[in-house]
């Protein structure tokens, strides 16, 4: 893979040049924190920041995005017929995404682009986006993405890693789209450096001392995880404020609902969070999650142990420390997934001693 050197005394004006063929989209400071925002004309991306408040996951799946419209209007000879709204599947670059977070858009994909269902709006978005990534040269306090499957310089997920050196950045070119995206904004300089990119990289890594213990999870008797005594206690703070979801990557949940005003209505789907009590009540009034202690438990055995066994692959979680760092109660997923990770190795263990 080619590597291409970008002087910083060169960087807004391949922005606009790379502006001129898509809509560039990058970390806005705004009150404190940094969000992923479209960057107007002659604005750059703030790439001094640690991690957005919220993932950029909205790039691909918006918090509420109108799918269809419709009138009520009986005057109207189209009362009652829905249409397909106005979408804006035009090219476009992320420029700055953590890798974390782009790994994370990998694994939400994977729920939305199945052999049985592809969903048009997740996917359209996800296809016309180029994905320019920020390598993390000093991680949170709280990200534990090298134990997750993922990691500061990781490439899952990216069309170009870039990476920060003092005078100017090191692209990594990892997809035709990302070349592309590097000749439109004209960074064509090929540099020799591999070896600085992994000098950093494993700076980078040694920084990272928290951890999450998931070893023993594939393969670990579900039921037994299900049924264990710790749940009481990990669940007992929380206040199901829902917080952990919307910071999260790779929660994926939705709902869908019409709103009419005036007779001219929509039909929306908006981010759900598995955290809210009435998240699973039925038509008939049931609710086969009723307390919270059943709503963190599929949390975590979601996260840590249902994803694992059905895609036969790692934890649904990259380890960016949102949650950790946003839960008003302290819950801790790190601590969720060691108390799942020794009944699984507790269960291990007694079936090689039988």
């Amino acid at each position: 893979m080619k590597v291409i050197k970008i002087e910083k005394s060169q960087w807004a004006e391949g922005l606009e040049k790379a502006r001129q063929s898509m809509r560039l989209i990058g970390p806005v400071a705004e009150k404190g924190y940094h969000s992923f925002q479209e960057l107007a004309p002659g604005q750059a991306p703030d790439l001094d920041f640690q991690n957005s408040r919220l993932s950029p996951k909205g790039l691909a799946f918006p918090q509420s995005e109108v799918m269809l419209t419709y009138t009520m209007d009986k005057n109207d000879p189209e009362c009652g017929i829905m249409k397909e709204a106005d979408k804006d599947y035009g090219p476009r670059a992320v420029i700055g995404i953590r890798p974390c977070d782009a790994k994370a858009l990998a694994l939400v994909k994977m729920n939305f682009d199945t052999d049985e269902y592809k969903d048009p709006y997740w996917l359209n978005l996800y296809n016309a986006t180029t994905f320019v990534g920020l390598a993390c040269d000093a991680p949170c306090a709280t990200c534990f993405c090298t134990t997750a499957g993922s990691g500061p310089f990781d490439e899952q997920g990216l069309d170009v890693l870039l990476v920060d050196q003092p005078e100017h950045y090191l692209a990594k070119a990892l997809t035709d789209k990302g070349t592309q995206w590097l000749q439109a904004a004209g960074f064509t300089a090929e540099t020799d450096g591999a070896a600085a990119i992994d000098k950093a990289k494993s700076a980078a890594q040694a920084r990272i001392t928290a951890k999450i213990e998931t070893e023993h999870l594939r393969g670990a008797d579900t039921m037994a995880l299900y049924n264990a005594d710790f749940w009481e206690d990990v669940a007992f703070a929380c206040i199901n404020c829902g917080t952990c979801t919307f910071t999260c990557p790779t929660c994926w949940c939705f709902d869908i609902q019409d709103e009419t005003s005036r007779g001219q209505g929509v039909r929306m789907r908006n981010w759900d969070s598995c955290m809210f009590p009435i998240f699973t009540v039925h038509t008939t009034g049931h609710n086969p999650r009723d307390t919270k202690i059943h709503r963190v438990r599929q949390r975590f055995m979601h996260k840590l142990k249902y994803f694992v066994d059905k895609y036969d692959q790692g934890i649904m979680c990259v380890g960016c420390g949102r949650c950790v760092n946003q839960c008003p109660v302290n819950i801790d997923i790190r601590r969720a997934s060691a108390l799942m990770n020794r009944v699984g190795q507790d269960a291990r263990c007694a079936v090689q001693e039988g």
